[in-house]
């Protein structure tokens, strides 16, 4: 798997399927098949045949101190065995907590305990779903003391679960504005050697803070970060999210070919 692929949305379903558009893969959002009026399964076969592609998912709530939901994640690995998938991802976050589900991706504390906590987890899904999971760093918008960095505590997750990384550089930056935190320092701390994908998003503005809403063109800044990201990984997987105020499939396309052409000249730069 190389290049920049698009998470494929139902709006540009069929576009996808009736012509070449150039996209070397496609990122599948999981649950999108697994919820009533959501994506129909048998497009899952349709999919599969034309593109190589990942499955994304929400719903793992790796984070959670519920048992995991063996449902739910049977459902994945259906749909793994489908697919085919280079690989599966989720997010180091809860979704729900004393039965509630909150439709939103919650961070942990980063904490030791946290790191051992959903590292255990982690393993379990792993042993379920009898592959590597690659896992994704998420916003936030509340500071809270804590012992570890955002980049450590990543770290140590990964290194703790033996698991991989999905380096999302919009979410990075989000913490940045809303955190305090340095979005580049992050980057130089994270394990490179564990990133299997990255993503490129846009936020939304709410003046005091940043939303990681996925309803806009990647930021100036981002791609700023997205350049460093690509000098030490110029063949790194990407790609471009957009899930709210979708626009037509050809503002992907142009997202996805200047993700292209910085990791171009990051290649050429080292080679």
């Amino acid at each position: 798997m190389s290049g920049v692929g698009i998470g494929l949305r139902d709006p540009h379903f069929e576009q996808l399927m009736a012509a070449e558009h150039g996209v070397p893969w496609v990122e599948l959002l999981a649950d999108n098949f697994l919820a009533r009026g959501g994506l129909a399964p048998r497009q899952l076969e349709r999919i599969a045949d034309r593109y190589a592609l990942t499955l994304h998912c929400v719903g793992m709530n790796l984070g959670g101190s519920e048992p995991l939901d063996l449902g739910y994640l049977g459902g994945i690995r259906a749909i793994a065995e489908r697919t085919a998938p280079a690989w599966v991802s989720d997010h180091l976050c809860f979704t729900r907590c004393h039965g509630h589900h909150y439709h939103d991706l919650l961070p942990l504390p980063y904490s030791e305990e946290s790191v051992q906590h959903i590292a255990a987890r982690i393993h379990q899904v792993q042993d379920f779903l009898g592959r590597r999971l690659v896992v994704e760093n998420v916003s936030a918008y509340l500071c809270a003391d804590a012992p570890l960095s955002e980049a450590e505590f990543v770290a140590a997750v990964c290194d703790e679960a033996d698991c991989e990384l999905l380096l999302d550089v919009n979410n990075l930056y989000v913490n940045q504005v809303n955190l305090g935190l340095d979005a580049a320092t992050a980057i130089a701390q994270v394990p490179l050697h564990r990133v299997r994908e990255v993503h490129l998003a846009g936020y939304e503005d709410k003046g005091d803070y940043l939303i990681d809403a996925h309803n806009n063109r990647v930021s100036k800044p981002v791609w700023a970060l997205f350049r460093q990201v690509a000098c030490a990984l110029p063949s790194v997987p990407v790609c471009i999210e957009w899930d709210n105020d979708i626009p037509p499939l050809d503002v992907l396309l142009d997202e996805a070919l200047r993700a292209s052409r910085i990791l171009d000249e990051a290649a050429r730069a080292v080679a």
